[in-house]
């Protein structure tokens, strides 16, 4: 199969729906050879029509990542994508909220980098791919502490991890979306009381007076996965409608 990605072995987590689904749908458009995991292994099933390898994975488990690491080998991309959004500000979020957070959105990404990076060093080189957010990098968002946290947290792991193996081939990026159409999305409108009045304000806070689609930001995931994007490295990759500006 030709494509940008032709001859590459790629990991996604959070691959069941929204981001991760259509980074599944793309890379294997370009060529790759995808592993889609999720803790929902039941919603990855139509990916196996596709030609999608796919696999229950809870990356809250270190133990779970070393042995799908172990059975899968040697990979040449890891998009992180799996996360959660915490509503509130510092005062309505508790420690549980925090600590449940930094587990999902960071330290999730911390044992899936560590479980595949010797493998790719091995190999000669690798691209990482972390999803971070425009909520805490670059600007502020409100009622989104525990989430602009931990997503400022993940600039930092992405920056560390791309210069400390630069030399080895390694490339380690990160996506900051704006608001994004995705069932995700969809269940905190819901959960708001008046779904119509919560989806135009966050359309309204979109400069082009619409949400990104998955696909969008899935676009960006194929550039920085392949060879196209070989002189990029720890960088943050802003796609959010213009919502920072």
């Amino acid at each position: 199969m030709s494509g940008l990605l032709a001859g590459k072995r790629a990991v996604i987590t959070a691959a069941a729906q929204g981001i991760g689904r259509a980074a599944a749908d793309a890379f294997r458009r370009e060529g790759a050879s995808v592993i889609a995991t999720d803790i929902n292994e039941e919603k990855l099933g139509d990916l196996a029509v596709k030609g999608i390898e796919i696999a229950k994975l809870d990356v809250l488990s270190e133990e779970a990542i070393e042995a799908f690491a172990a059975r899968t080998g040697a990979i040449d991309v890891i998009f992180n994508c799996a996360g959660f959004v915490h509503a509130g500000s510092i005062l309505e979020a508790s420690e549980k909220d925090y600590d449940f957070a930094f587990d999902l959105n960071v330290k999730s990404m911390y044992r899936m980098i560590r479980a595949f990076l010797p493998g790719m060093i091995e190999k000669g080189g690798g691209s990482i791919i972390n999803m971070s957010s425009v909520a805490g990098v670059p600007m502020g968002v409100p009622n989104r502490f525990v989430y602009s946290a931990s997503k400022a947290a993940v600039i930092g792991l992405t920056k560390s991890v791309a210069i400390d193996f630069i030399g080895k081939g390694i490339r380690c990026n990160a996506i900051a979306p704006g608001t994004v159409q995705s069932p995700s999305l969809e269940e905190r409108m819901r959960a708001q009381g008046n779904y119509e009045e919560a989806r135009a304000a966050f359309i309204a806070r979109q400069p082009m007076g619409r949400l990104g689609t998955p696909e969008e930001i899935a676009a960006l995931a194929v550039y920085l996965a392949s060879d196209v994007s070989a002189y990029t490295t720890g960088h943050v990759h802003v796609v959010d409608g213009g919502m920072s500006l």
